[in-house]
């Protein structure tokens, strides 16, 4: 509790606080007019084990330029040094996409991250790739070097960043589950992102670890953030301030407002399935939300031609 009132306080005045962050070797630039996503590019939020998922993968190849144009950066950082030379992660990514040029990236030594050389091959990515493990692996070795303007000038080429488990929760501004010491400390020892998604916290693996209430009372006491929460083989696609889902299973939103305000509303007599009883809720494959509006972005239903759609009664 005392370190949410602490985070609260920081965050009302713009100052994240880290602990134990790693000097910053260099400014990067962030500018962006938009509230979250990327001015440009796209990202890809994996919550997990995505094994197979072909419209995930599907969507990653199409936004890296296809499988005979796209050059893929894959950074196994998060999985510790012993991934240093294991090309797994990359045979995997090849597997599944069919994308040929697809290179190994890993350190563990900001000043690695911060020479010319480490970056040579991010400099002709189409796309970058953060592999699941420890997320505050990836920020001590990452943070405000080189190589973290690298990975921004990919997105601001049109390139796609995606990334699944720690590598999911890497891409938020906020860290949450980054304390080195297990990932069961929600607000640790590390507390930054790397911000592809600015002004966010973001969980993963949310209903098979029963973590779908991790993020209601951080959200409340942080309430510019917006919390995202994916379950396994789901990921949300953000272009600009627009995310949609993708995947076999939901995505819960956190946001302050649903957390005060949950009640049950109704739309032209209808129970309005796009609000929430409760502190969040959650989306379905295929469905959109605006996070700078921070509401659901409602799409006409559509019906076959000669067929009038039925009307919705209470029991649905």
């Amino acid at each position: 509790m005392k370190k949410l009132i602490i985070l609260s306080i920081a965050v009302f005045f713009g100052n994240w606080l880290p602990v134990l962050a790693q000097k910053s070797p260099i400014t990067v630039n962030k500018a962006s007019t938009t509230v979250h996503g990327p001015e440009k590019g796209s990202l890809i939020i994996i919550g997990g084990n995505v094994g197979s998922q072909k419209d995930i993968w599907d969507k990653f190849t199409e936004l890296a330029g296809g499988k005979t144009k796209a050059f893929v950066i894959v950074v196994t950082t998060a999985s510790g040094d012993s991934a240093a030379y294991d090309q797994k992660d990359v045979d995997e990514v090849k597997k599944q996409t069919g994308i040929k040029q697809v290179v190994l990236l890993h350190t563990s030594d900001l000043k690695e991250a911060n020479s010319e050389a480490f970056i040579s091959p991010l400099k002709k990515a189409t796309a970058v790739y953060f592999v699941g493990g420890r997320q505050w692996r990836i920020a001590d070795s990452y943070l405000n070097t080189l190589t973290h303007q690298a990975f921004f000038d990919v997105l601001n080429r049109g390139g796609v960043i995606a990334g699944s488990s720690a590598g999911a929760s890497i891409l938020g501004s906020f860290l949450w589950r980054g304390d080195t010491k297990g990932a069961q400390i929600e607000i640790g020892d590390h507390t930054q992102g790397l911000g592809f998604l600015k002004n966010s916290a973001i969980d993963q693996h949310i209903l098979v670890r029963n973590r779908q209430f991790a993020l209601v009372d951080f959200i409340r006491k942080a309430p510019q953030l917006i919390g995202i929460g994916l379950n396994e083989a789901t990921a949300v696609l953000v272009q600009r301030d627009t995310l949609t889902v993708i995947g076999k299973s939901y995505v819960a939103i956190y946001d302050y407002n649903t957390i005060i305000n949950s009640s049950k509303h109704v739309v032209n007599g209808r129970e309005d399935f796009a609000s929430s009883d409760g502190p969040f809720f959650f989306l379905g494959a295929g469905q959109k939300y605006d996070l700078a509006k921070r509401q659901v972005i409602r799409e006409p239903r559509k019906s076959k031609p000669g067929i009038t759609a039925a009307k919705t009664t209470e029991n649905d």
